[in-house]
């Protein structure tokens, strides 16, 4: 699967940031006037933001994914409810950008989990993907907000309805459902929650 955060290279998400709007609404809600401090934070959020999470999408010749499966990516192991998953960990660009690209079975209960250094609004696509996945977007606390399917070699991206997204959490398709797993489930790991693991920038 294919993350696209600007970037569009197997199992990648695509931020999608509507700055432009939100700091228009900063300049003409309710005719208030603004704090330039507000005005000052929130550009250098975005900054930061851009900075921190990884570009998944290849741009002017240049490719960020590899033309093989990803190996000896370091692991996690999941909780969600009684359900346990073995996570590879996604945290670079050119993890996020491969994701499961190229690889031809996956175990049911292996998972790979896509980690932003910020929260925000996520797309995941199918390019050199051949193996059926579902993935999962997840808040910054660790709660899945939304499940989709995912059909391989599908290159149109899956847009997050929130823009909260800090982690994507791919696995087999049809193991959400499989084992009851639905919108508001908490996930942790063997070393604490999520927010513990992967503390906020």
């Amino acid at each position: 699967m294919i993350v696209l955060s600007e970037n569009k290279s197997g199992m990648r998400l695509i931020s999608v940031i509507c700055g432009g709007l939100l700091l228009c609404s900063l300049f003409t809600g309710c005719h208030q006037p603004v704090d330039p401090a507000v005005v000052a934070e929130y550009k250098e959020q975005k900054k930061i933001e851009e900075q921190s999470n990884p570009p998944l999408k290849d741009s002017e010749g240049v490719k960020l994914h590899q033309d093989e499966p990803l190996t000896n990516l370091p692991r996690l192991k999941l909780y969600l409810g009684d359900k346990v998953l073995n996570a590879e960990l996604a945290l670079g660009v050119k993890e996020f950008a491969t994701g499961m690209m190229h690889r031809k079975e996956i175990p049911d209960d292996a998972a790979m989990l896509f980690v932003y250094a910020l929260p925000t609004q996520a797309a995941f696509y199918m390019k050199n993907t051949y193996v059926p996945l579902s993935c999962a977007y997840i808040d910054p606390e660790g709660v899945i907000l939304e499940i989709y399917d995912m059909t391989p070699l599908d290159e149109n991206p899956i847009l997050s309805k929130s823009n909260d997204i800090r982690y994507v959490l791919e696995v087999k398709q049809g193991w959400f459902e499989k084992n009851g797993i639905t919108p508001g489930t908490l996930i942790c790991t063997e070393r604490g929650s999520l927010l513990e693991v992967f503390p906020r920038y």
